[in-house]
């Protein structure tokens, strides 16, 4: 059963957007380990050699600004990218994408831009002035969720009380998603059935991580079947009533071509008439660039849309040669960015898990100036770097019987499915470490959910 404490009972505990409270470990350490790596096996997840030991615990007010915020910045970034050319051909052009991601699209346009955004994750960091939204992940493929589905489902059987309740609030992934697809079911007027397409033979991933949600969604009213691409053909070539007319698109163009896999499967199941989100035009929504100009400012933002933008997105640019503006003055970006290393980061406009990232405090000047050099072609992004504050959490590691408490610096991942909140992934360094969290950069780096209290 669950109980609290209060971290400030023996020293302070970061930064005080993430409160006071915490849950305490509710049962001895090596049922913990267990039961969070049992629940993620098989999975192709990373071991890790930190785990947490209770849900990471934030104000009830923190937990909502997270999703309000997320949703609306979400509003505008969709708006932003498809604003950038009245067709998919001009976006393709503006963005300057590379050929491989020109294929996968629905026939009606429509369609292929109203459901780009159904499935997203921001990564969020919080700053000396509370939370700051880095970048935006809009894909059907993200990580997080099945993780977060796992870690909730661990934290429920350990902290409910006899009538099965929990002292804190946190949607359920698998839930809010399925959700999201007997909404989208009932909108298209078709069955509901659901096709989760995607592929174990990825670097990484095992079968099971597609089939635990699966299962659950068929346990939960809907029917569901995990295809790889080969078997996509018995989702639409098939008696009506067998068809599969909407799925979830588990798989990104650049992981597929990488394991040598055909994306024409996918096609076909497009081409005749299967739903898959979040569509390709995600893409551009994904794109770093997006938020580039986002950060910017667009002629058609009101007054108050320009002050969340400017309250939850740090500074961000498209770099290249030309001028703008940083806090109400202009400037020649290149020769500020030069300038400003130690206070800046370079991402790629497509980069994913932390590749194609350089923060300009961890090189000298002379990498960090050959870095902005091959960067300022129009497909990068300049960022101010957002100093990441603490919280204390408690711990349990491999060469330790007992739990411990430390102060640790999370990337927070809000999940929205159908502009729905669908729950709260984090990830850290259990060593307290800040910088870019990747969950396969090692041992190191942990993951949990987020829960409100």
């Amino acid at each position: 059963m669950a109980t609290f404490d209060d971290a400030r009972a023996t020293r302070p505990a970061g930064h005080p957007w993430f409160g006071s409270h915490r849950l305490t470990p509710a049962a001895p350490a090596d049922t913990i380990r267990r039961m969070l790596r049992h629940e993620l096996r098989d999975t192709g997840w990373p071991y890790q050699r930190v785990l947490p030991a209770a849900p990471m615990a934030i104000p009830r007010a923190s937990y909502a600004e997270v999703f309000r915020a997320s949703t609306a910045l979400l509003d505008l970034l969709r708006r932003t990218a498809l604003e950038t050319a009245p067709t998919t051909e001009g976006r393709l052009a503006a963005y300057r994408m590379p050929p491989t991601e020109d294929r996968l699209w629905m026939s009606d346009p429509f369609v292929e831009e109203r459901y780009a955004d159904s499935v997203v994750r921001p990564d969020l960091v919080v700053g000396p002035d509370g939370p700051r939204i880095l970048e935006f992940n809009v894909s059907g493929a993200l990580g997080g969720v099945l993780e977060t589905h796992s870690r909730i489902e661990v934290w429920r059987r350990l902290h409910a009380d006899e009538q099965g309740r929990v002292p804190y609030g946190s949607p359920d992934p698998f839930a809010v998603r399925a959700d999201m697809f007997r909404s989208l079911c009932a909108e298209l007027g078709v069955a509901p059935r659901v096709a989760v397409a995607g592929s174990a033979r990825v670097h990484g991933v095992e079968s099971r991580y597609f089939q635990v949600e699966a299962e659950h969604f068929n346990s939960h009213g809907l029917t569901a079947r995990f295809f790889e691409p080969e078997e996509l053909v018995e989702a639409w070539d098939c008696a009506p009533h067998l068809r599969y007319p909407v799925g979830l698109r588990n798989l990104t163009i650049p992981d597929w071509l990488d394991a040598g896999l055909d994306t024409s499967p996918v096609q076909d199941a497009l081409d005749h008439g299967c739903l898959l989100v979040g569509t390709q035009t995600s893409t551009f929504l994904h794109s770093k660039l997006t938020l580039g100009l986002l950060s910017e400012g667009r002629p058609w933002m009101t007054t108050a849309e320009r002050t969340l933008v400017d309250r939850y997105l740090p500074w961000t640019r498209v770099l290249t040669d030309r001028g703008t503006t940083r806090d109400g003055r202009d400037v020649d970006l290149l020769p500020y960015v030069v300038k400003h290393r130690e206070e800046l980061v370079l991402k790629a406009g497509l980069g994913e898990s932390g590749k194609q990232v350089v923060l300009g405090r961890d090189v000298d000047q002379a990498a960090w100036e050959a870095a902005v050099d091959a960067a300022a072609d129009g497909t990068s992004i300049v960022q101010e770097f957002v100093v990441p504050q603490t919280c204390r959490v408690t711990l349990i590691a491999d060469d330790a019987d007992e739990p411990y408490d430390a102060e640790v610096a999370p990337v927070l991942g809000p999940l929205l499915f159908g502009g729905r909140p669908a729950g709260l992934f984090c990830r850290f360094y259990g060593d307290g470490s800040a910088g870019i969290v990747s969950v396969r950069a090692g041992t190191s780096s942990s993951d949990n959910c987020v829960v409100a209290v």
